[in-house]
């Protein structure tokens, strides 16, 4: 077996986030208090996880940042889309995941990350409506600029890789369609405006078409499609995600193995998704 080369991590890396809501604003605002010493990167697995390496009693365990060649944080350049909030930090304030007196001291930094127009279309989540959106009927030509957004960035901010990462609402459930099961059927959907192509798949379509990873963070249909596949396999860019479980999700995924583990049998299972910030809100339609 080969060993796997894996190139260092250097230059700028840029995180481009497809919605500016609560997870992706603490996801920011966490980054930027961790930089500057203001908080621990609680929750960072690549910050604060150790790994084992050997036998056991080799006792080494370091720092997985120390072991693999990660991006910094102070490499970390971020930017994205929404429909609704205009920067980072009236995402933020907007979500109330965060006091102010957690923001204050990187008010400035966030509000200089400014939310591009989002591609946006209701029709997936009736019960958002976004005011910031491009202004293009088209979806081949809202792919067409999503690219350029991604491009300016890239160069405006001097980044050496990208990747971005959906921190949109869930979209509302689908099939594949027959657009879907190759790229060059999407790609004549996309001209042909097809209806069963939803706004994160065309961000992850314009993502994988310029080189970056995408990573999806909702339990909608994006990447794992065979067109998708395709188009990552042709271009060799990383897809991956099906759900960040960052609130009611992240709880279950948690408490259930441990009811399996014993035997614990259960009548129901209820939940309100209060953990969910805008999801439930999203969802009830």
């Amino acid at each position: 077996m080969t060993p796997a080369k894996i190139a260092p991590a250097t230059g700028k890396l840029g995180v481009l986030t497809p919605g500016m809501g609560a997870v992706a604003t603490t996801f920011i605002a966490g980054v930027l208090a961790a930089r500057q010493g203001l908080a621990a990167p609680i929750g960072s697995v690549s910050q604060m996880a150790h790994i084992r390496l050997g036998k056991k009693d080799d006792e080494r365990n370091p720092l997985i940042k120390d072991f693999v060649p990660l991006a910094g944080l102070d490499d970390l350049v971020f930017g994205g889309w929404d429909p609704i909030t205009p920067n980072a930090l009236e995402g933020a304030q907007a979500a109330g995941v965060l006091e102010e007196k957690d923001l204050a001291a990187i008010s400035g930094e966030l509000e200089g990350i400014v939310a591009m127009d989002a591609v946006f279309d209701q029709r997936w989540v009736k019960r958002l409506e976004g005011n910031r959106v491009k202004s293009l009927d088209s979806k081949l030509d809202q792919a067409q600029a999503l690219m350029e957004d991604i491009e300016r960035f890239r160069t405006e901010n001097e980044c050496d890789r990208l990747v971005m990462v959906w921190c949109g609402s869930t979209e509302a459930y689908q099939e594949p369609s027959a657009a879907h099961q190759s790229l060059e059927a999407f790609e004549e959907a996309l001209g042909a405006n097809d209806a069963n192509i939803s706004p994160s798949q065309i961000y992850a379509y314009s993502a994988l078409m310029s080189g970056v990873p995408f990573a999806n963070g909702a339990p909608n249909l994006s990447v794992d499609l065979p067109c998708m596949i395709e188009l990552a396999t042709r271009r060799d860019v990383p897809i991956v995600g099906k759900d960040f479980k960052t609130g009611q999700t992240m709880m279950k995924t948690l408490i259930a193995p441990g009811l399996k583990a014993r035997m614990l049998g259960l009548r129901g299972w209820y939940s309100t998704n209060i953990l969910g910030n805008r999801d439930g809100e999203v969802l009830d339609d």
